[in-house]
């Protein structure tokens, strides 16, 4: 762990997480998904755990929030998925349908997908990051 090496990882972060939201607000505009997101936003925590070890970025917010926001992705996901079949439509079904009228967050376009898409990110970027976690740890506990 060297100093240019911490310097770059603290840079990459910030930057990480950018291009995994662009990606995410892409997927609705051209190609891009939450899968892709939750990659590039777990490979800048990953970096963090390359440069500073486990004992410094397991306080950080992201690793410390990974299994609730695995947990809350999963809900997500699934509820997006299964209440349109309560409802008696297939399931998948999107709200609103086509045609319907959208609501607008600036030029993003708010429907059902969009919450599937965030449910997906929160899954992958959770599993990653727990993953890389377990994976940390293990190597920590080796080398001291």
């Amino acid at each position: 762990m060297t100093v240019m090496t911490q310097v770059i990882a603290r840079l990459i972060f910030p930057a990480s997480l950018a291009i995994a939201a662009a990606m995410l607000v892409k997927g609705y505009i051209d190609t891009g998904d939450g899968f892709s997101a939750g990659v590039i936003a777990a490979i800048g925590v990953v970096l963090q755990y390359m440069a500073f070890g486990y004992q410094t970025v397991k306080q950080t917010i992201p690793v410390r929030f990974a299994p609730i926001g695995m947990v809350i992705g999963l809900l997500l996901s699934l509820t997006v998925a299964f209440v349109p079949a309560i409802l008696g439509q297939d399931i998948f079904t999107h709200a609103p349908p086509p045609g319907g009228e959208l609501i607008h967050l600036g030029s993003l376009e708010v429907h059902t997908a969009v919450l599937f898409d965030v449910g997906v990110f929160l899954i992958v970027f959770g599993f990653i990051v727990q993953a890389m976690s377990m994976i940390a740890q293990i190597v920590e506990r080796r080398v001291l």
